[in-house]
């Protein structure tokens, strides 16, 4: 009987963890994103936007707080959060904002938040309960504000305040009392950026500087091993390059040294941009950051959140894995179930329908069908209308087996500023084999969720070659989809090796490099990895339908090293011979 019951505790335990490692999410963050709330910063259209995030674990739970949500999320496992409606204002506020790129912190046994402002009658508030939405004031206003502020306590429970966003002043940091949020002494000059030195903090989206000088922001702090790891978003929230970087100190108030390369970084793929963010612990001591993802179409601060494993390697070099990082990763879900930063968690789902064929129901202006495949989240389809049975449907071009969909929802004529909490989307997918006989495979037609970004693992996967959406309803405006992803395996051969790969560095530009390849043939995009050792290529650039790149983020004064691998549906090609270029 002992024997049955270990087994059968055994099977239990297996199945557990199985099902654990089973659990995907896919980048951007499916949240019920708000709407900009600023009149004058919608005329070119009505549109979702948040940015600069924080996630702070708090008796077990993650809370996420962002720009301008008028609430915050909280989340048992990182994948499914649940909004709280809370505005920070009072009447008596004279502040522009909510909570703009917000401060969050545990400090004892109390959850703390504070918002951007240099106004003197903005609160620190407090909670022990905030699922409950139960909050005071820690004080009525924090005299000395800050903007992008960020808070930190040490080891030893000093609590130290970080904060700056210009292109002109640098980042500072101060210490505080820990009972008054009084400063102790007068704040300190950390950090300005070097773009002389720098590629990657040049501004512009092409790193050209030929309009305004790089932006340093978000300052946000980690410590790791004695040694404090001071990170700051730049050069501009609007391209990208949009990035955050770091730099190290033996001291929480410095002196601080760059690391060469950004350590949050992704240029490349669907969803651009990595900056701004926040670097935090989850249940089980894995790292990661959450940082803001570029859409800025609508508006430059039209954007997005994403999450990505972090870590530091046995020299203390702080990075993130943004490899395939729009792509569905496993969650660790246990003690057992450790995450590896440096192998990332990604399924090896592949992105089966980019740039393949597409039908639609109608199509609105100039929002073409073709917008729904291609990559690129700044372009969408829209529909005439946003009426139940408008259908977009693509051809995976042969029969694949299918794991994962994300429907990215776009913005075209929405009638919303602000929070909104009482929105849905509800929709089915269909599956046919043969684009005539069709199954339904995914149902959401009873949905009452804000799910502007929806990603869907299917229960088990699917063999099939053509999938509709059908809209049933959106919240406001058209029905419009920036792309319509399709992840899994075509079944057929991993693309070819990449040849010919060289990197022109010149001494005219230490910091730029052009790269190229010879195209290769069964290929639909490219990963680029690069770093300044041969065991630290940390940055990975995703390039479609190219077979050159401009990389303009190097560190003049350091080698830079360099590989890349071919993508298809199938799979992933083997790496090229690490290239050196001095």
């Amino acid at each position: 009987m002992k024997k049955l019951l270990f087994f059968i505790l055994l099977l239990v335990s297996t199945f557990k963890l199985t099902a654990q490692k089973n659990q995907t999410y896919c980048n951007p963050i499916n949240l019920d994103y708000g709407y900009c709330p600023i009149p004058n910063f919608s005329e070119w259209g009505k549109h979702r936007a948040t940015a600069d995030p924080v996630i702070t674990m708090y008796k077990g739970d993650y809370y996420l707080f962002s720009t301008n949500q008028w609430g915050y999320w909280w989340s048992s496992d990182l994948v499914n959060w649940k909004f709280v409606s809370r505005s920070f204002l009072k009447p008596q506020h004279k502040v522009y904002d909510d909570l703009c790129a917000p401060a969050v912190w545990v400090q004892g046994d109390t959850l703390l938040a504070f918002g951007s402002t240099y106004s003197k009658d903005f609160p620190i508030w407090m909670s022990t309960n905030p699922k409950a939405n139960e909050w005071k004031e820690a004080i009525p206003a924090l005299e000395i504000g800050g903007w992008d502020p960020a808070f930190f306590v040490d080891d030893d429970r000093k609590l130290y305040m970080y904060n700056g966003s210009s292109n002109q002043y640098p980042l500072y940091g101060v210490e505080m009392n820990r009972k008054t949020f009084q400063p102790i002494g007068t704040r300190k000059e950390l950090l300005l950026l070097n773009d002389e030195r720098y590629g990657w903090h040049r501004f512009g989206e092409h790193l050209d500087n030929t309009f305004l000088k790089p932006f340093v922001e978000g300052a946000w702090m980690t410590k790791y091993k004695g040694k404090y790891y001071l990170q700051y978003g730049a050069p501009g929230t609007e391209f990208s390059g949009y990035a955050d970087g770091v730099a190290v100190s033996d001291n929480p108030l410095g002196p601080f040294t760059h690391q060469s390369m950004p350590f949050s970084y992704k240029p490349g793929g669907f969803a651009k941009g990595a900056g701004h963010g926040a670097t935090f612990t989850d249940k089980w001591n894995n790292y990661w950051h959450i940082s803001t993802i570029v859409i800025s179409v609508k508006n430059n601060f039209e954007r997005r959140l994403g999450l990505w494993p972090a870590g530091f390697d046995k020299d203390g070099v702080m990075y993130c894995n943004q490899a395939f990082g729009d792509y569905p990763h496993y969650l660790p879900n246990s003690a057992n179930n450790p995450q590896d930063p440096s192998a990332s968690g990604f399924t090896g789902w592949m992105l089966l329908n980019y740039n393949k064929s597409v039908l639609v129901s109608s199509t609105y202006g100039n929002y073409h069908a073709n917008n729904a495949t291609d990559e690129n989240i700044k372009t969408y389809w829209s529909a005439s209308g946003g009426n139940k049975g408008e259908w977009v449907q693509t051809d995976l071009g042969a029969i694949s087996t299918v794991n994962a969909i994300q429907i990215n929802y776009a913005d075209q004529d929405a009638e919303f500023l602000g929070k909104q909490t009482n929105i849905y989307h509800q929709y089915k997918i269909y599956a046919s084999a043969d684009g005539k006989k069709w199954e339904v495979l995914v149902d959401k037609s009873t949905n009452k969720t804000d799910i502007p970004h929806d990603y869907v693992e299917l229960n088990k996967p699917v063999q099939t070659r053509f999938l509709k959406l059908e809209n049933i309803h959106v919240p406001t405006g058209k029905f419009a989809i920036s792309d319509f992803r399709i992840f899994g395996n075509g079944n057929g051969a991993k693309p070819d090796s990449v040849s010919n790969f060289i990197v022109l560095r010149t001494e005219n530009d230490k910091r730029s490099a052009w790269l190229k390849w010879k195209p290769v043939d069964n290929a639909y995009a490219y990963n680029i990895y690069t770093g300044i050792a041969p065991d630290k290529l940390y940055n990975c650039i995703m390039v479609h339908n190219a077979n050159d790149y401009w990389y303009k983020g190097m560190d003049k004064n350091m080698p830079y090293y360099f590989c890349i691998e071919a993508i298809n549906e199938n799979g992933v090609s083997a790496k090229t011979a690490i290239m050196k270029a001095e």
